[in-house]
Order: C-alpha cells, then sequence, then structure tokens
C-alpha cells in the first residue's frame, strides 16, 4: 500500500511539473507577451516593445522577445549616439560638459557592442553569459551619466528610457534561465 502511495505521488508531480511545462512552451506571441510583461517593472513599455516586431512578435518564443527587446534597446543606444555627437559640437556648451558627452559617446559605443554581445550569447543558448554583457550594457551607460556634469541634459533622460529597455531585456534573460516560473 505505502508503495502505490509513492508511485502515485510520483505520477502526480510527474503530471503537474509535465502540464507546467507544457504551457510554458505552448505560450507563444501576444499571451507570452502579457505573461512576461507582468513581471516587467514598466509593463506598458514592455508590451509596446515586444510587440514591436510584426514579423516575430505574434508567435515569438521567449529568446525571441528577448531579442526583440536588445534590438530595441540597441536602437536606443543608437538614438543617445547620435545625440551626444551633436551636442559635443555645440560652441555653447561647457569644454567639461563636451568632455563628458566624447567620453559618454564612447561608453554608448561600448554599450551597443554589449548588447550585440547579449544578443550573440543567448543564440548559443548561453544565458549566463547573456547577463553578463547586459550587466556590462548597464555599467556603460552609467558611466556615460557619470561623465557628464548636471542631471537635465536630453542624455539623462534618454539613459532613463535606455535602463528601462534594458530592464525589459534582463527580466526575458532571467525567465529564459528558469523557464518554470511559467
Amino acid at each position: 500500500m505505502e508503495s502505490m502511495k509513492r508511485i502515485f505521488s510520483v505520477l502526480v508531480l510527474s503530471m503537474i511539473v509535465m502540464a507546467h511545462q507544457t504551457s510554458a512552451e505552448e505560450s507563444k506571441g501576444k499571451d507570452l507577451i502579457n505573461k512576461v510583461c507582468t513581471m516587467s517593472p514598466s509593463r506598458d513599455l514592455c508590451i509596446q516593445v515586444l510587440s514591436s516586431d510584426p514579423m516575430k512578435s505574434p508567435n515569438a518564443n521567449l529568446k525571441d522577445l528577448a531579442i526583440i527587446s536588445l534590438r530595441v534597446a540597441a536602437n536606443n543606444a543608437s538614438g543617445i549616439l547620435t545625440d551626444a555627437k551633436k551636442l559635443i559640437n555645440d560652441e555653447n556648451l561647457a569644454p567639461d560638459v563636451q568632455q563628458g558627452l566624447a567620453d559618454c559617446k564612447e561608453t554608448i559605443l561600448d554599450a551597443q557592442s554589449q548588447l550585440d554581445d547579449t544578443i550573440a550569447a543567448l543564440l548559443q543558448d548561453s544565458q549566463a553569459n547573456a547577463k553578463v554583457w547586459l550587466k556590462a550594457a548597464f555599467a556603460a551607460i552609467d558611466t556615460c551619466d557619470a561623465s557628464i556634469p548636471g542631471d537635465d541634459d536630453v542624455l539623462s533622460v534618454e539613459s532613463v528610457a535606455f535602463r528601462k529597455l534594458c530592464n525589459i531585456s534582463f527580466t526575458i534573460v532571467g525567465l529564459l534561465a528558469k523557464p518554470q516560473l511559467f
């Protein structure tokens, strides 16, 4: 009788685990986007970002969503870089601000590269390396912010958006490492 209870318990647990894994595997597209974005501190932005790829979003799995979010973050970094380049040449800015912008430009280039490295790590199914590269991108934007005196410049506003986008990516990369959370 005791062995029957154990077998039954193991069977029930196995079925629960399999059902849980199956539901996570079956979640794709809009359903998965909504599940993921409930875990993001920027839910509305998360939904907007993850739904932004008309080709991939409708049938996206977690890895697809991570790559979509990373590409959006990289585009944002590109915008910051463009603005930094324009501001560097503004003769009305103090020399220390211009130098800070030049330094920021370099760190934003690093952040873009680190986001590309994050995507490459995900394509190789290395979530641990993806997290490392994504953390490096966060550090790059922190360095950029610290290099520019004051906190009311246009790049500070853009860096807040960049952090939110990277946080969305970080949430998804974390979920890739623990798909059982679904």
